[in-house]
């Protein structure tokens, strides 16, 4: 240490004559000390007070600069040196340093760069409005044969990718065709994890996504997903997930998705559609998620259900039924439930079966499986009358949405078992259908439902009792006093925040319970007909008018 003490002292002397030589030797005595013990090195390189002459020392024309901009990397890999190197002003020269053409000073001053901003989100953020994104991804085009330079520039990316203001730097610049033209000349595992880490947050942006489609990104990960797919090493597993689920982030956006799916003809689409059969549960899983993204759009869908999409995901749900791989079995669901959403789809599915198939995970006990497969069998009763009675009717079904109603560790779950049950209900419009929804307990969950902070849940709740007051009104009676129904439609219409539909139903369903009388004395207790006179005026015409037609049958009745 008392040879690092003499040369700081000289540093600080040499540094303002600018002696060369005399530097570079101080300087090599630096970095010699800093390999030793970097630690007490960096203490006394602050102690003494050097940083701020650092600066002047980051010279372009200096063949001192690289040894200089070492020092800083060297400083920097220690977390209490990093303010005090940004306080020291270092960060303006060592961007202009980027400009360089000397290889090795490009290499240290990114290494510099890179440790002072580690685990720093506002100094990386200050890097991306100096402008350095651009400045690298030039620097990854002309150096690319060199190894160093290039895992430096990708570290970079890395770290400045994972940061929103960064995509839209990103995506002014060529960063699409270097990082593909990188991957491709890539034979080894650590190089192609390297560039992959820096694809995958970047691919999260949607302009990214349709450059990387368009630089043959597709194709690289199509040859990875073949070279791997048979192999037992780790590397080989670990490849094929990073590349099949980068597939299917890619398939996320929009435009890069259509371009993908080419009216289901695309040579990537077939791939795709190749994996579910696939024995590799990684690429059932990736080929199910890939077929969801690519069911985000009518056309595609009404496209993959004609030619025989829905038949290979079933066979595929079939095998997890006993194979019960929850990633798998989610995805599969997600699929069949984005493939139900255009009306011209919902018969030719239940035809097919995937009712059944669905019902065969009723017994999961995993909330993901739980929430896609009741928003799949919702999607497919849809409109449909024949098949929402059959399932209504089904008392197992009803009894495990009653249970799932009642899951409030899972949010998702219990929103959409409310939902089911009640579509079970509008869209048969079955007296067997409310007849086994009262049974199962269900009635008190759709009254619930009715007071749920989403209007269109308020809405679905409230048909769905309307038809059970006009279809059962004795059966259910009991449930909707013990359910508070009637108070529950009073704080409705009393709330001036319901929308013109919530109040409208009310009113209806308010008219349907007083057949019952017990139900009838809580109307007369709760002065409905204030409430109800109020609502003549609303500005809604058709909320205007059910508000009449209730009052005169309040009035009639009480």
């Amino acid at each position: 240490m008392d040879n690092l003490s003499e040369a700081l002292e000289k540093l600080k002397l040499a540094s303002t004559d600018s002696a060369t030589d005399s530097v570079e030797s101080c300087l090599d005595c630096l970095l010699k000390a800093l390999a030793n013990n970097n630690t007490e090195a960096s203490m006394k390189i602050q102690e003494i007070g050097l940083l701020p002459l650092l600066p002047t020392l980051l010279n372009p024309q200096s063949s001192c600069t690289p040894k200089v901009a070492n020092i800083i990397a060297e400083l920097a890999k220690n977390e209490f040196m990093r303010s005090p190197c940004v306080e020291a002003g270092l960060i303006p020269p060592l961007i202009q340093l980027l400009n360089s053409t000397d290889q090795e000073v490009l290499l240290q001053t990114g290494r510099a760069l890179g440790n002072i901003c580690y685990d720093s989100h506002s100094l990386q953020a200050q890097l991306i409005n100096m402008g350095v994104i651009p400045t690298l991804v030039k620097l990854l085009g002309i150096h690319s044969h060199n190894i160093a330079l290039t895992e430096m520039c990708l570290i970079a990316f890395g770290n400045l990718a994972e940061l929103e203001s960064s995509k839209e730097q990103f995506a002014s610049t060529n960063i699409a065709e270097e990082l593909v033209r990188l991957f491709q000349k890539q034979s080894e595992h650590e190089k192609k994890e390297m560039i992959f880490e820096v694809l995958a947050p970047l691919a999260e942006n949607d302009v990214i996504k349709l450059q990387l489609v368009e630089a043959g990104l597709v194709e690289c990960l199509l040859e990875v997903v073949a070279q791997t797919v048979d192999g037992e090493r780790e590397e080989d597993v670990t490849q094929l997930k990073t590349a099949s689920d980068l597939m299917v982030l890619l398939l996320l956006g929009d435009e890069s998705m259509q371009k993908l799916f080419e009216g289901g003809k695309g040579s990537v689409f077939q791939r795709v559609l190749s994996w579910i059969p696939s024995h590799n549960h990684q690429l059932q899983l990736a080929g199910a998620l890939a077929i969801a993204n690519f069911a985000r759009n009518d056309g595609n869908c009404i496209h993959m259900v004609d030619t025989g999409i829905v038949q290979k995901l079933l066979e595929l749900l079939d095998r997890h039924v006993e194979e019960g791989n929850v990633t798998v079995q989610h995805a599969a669901l997600s699929a069949l439930r984005n493939l139900a959403i255009p009306v011209v789809n919902k018969s030719k599915m239940l035809s097919a079966g995937v009712a059944d198939v669905v019902l065969k995970f009723l017994q999961s006990e995993m909330p993901p499986v739980q929430f896609k497969l009741l928003g799949t069998l919702r999607m497919l009763i849809d409109t449909q009358a024949e098949a929402a009675d059959q399932l209504g009717t089904n008392g197992k079904l009803v009894e495990r949405l009653v249970e799932w109603c009642e899951a409030k560790d899972h949010a998702g779950v219990m929103g959409e078992s409310n939902r089911l049950l009640s579509a079970l209900i509008r869209h048969s419009k079955s007296k067997e259908v409310v007849k086994t929804v009262i049974q199962g307990g269900g009635v008190k969950h759709l009254v619930t439902m009715a007071t749920s902070e989403h209007m269109i849940m308020q809405n679905e709740a409230l048909v769905a009792l309307g038809l059970i007051a006009a279809l059962e009104l004795v059966a259910a009676e009991k449930d909707f006093v013990g359910a508070s129904l009637v108070s529950v439609l009073h704080k409705l219409l009393s709330d001036e925040r319901s929308a013109p539909e919530i109040k409208y139903n009310s009113m209806i369903l308010i008219c349907a319970v007083m057949g019952s009388e017990p139900l009838h004395k809580e109307v007369q207790s709760l002065a409905f007909l204030d409430v109800v006179s109020k609502l003549r005026a609303h500005e809604n015409k058709t909320v205007s008018h059910q508000a009449s037609l209730t009052e005169q049958r309040l009035t009639a009745q009480s």
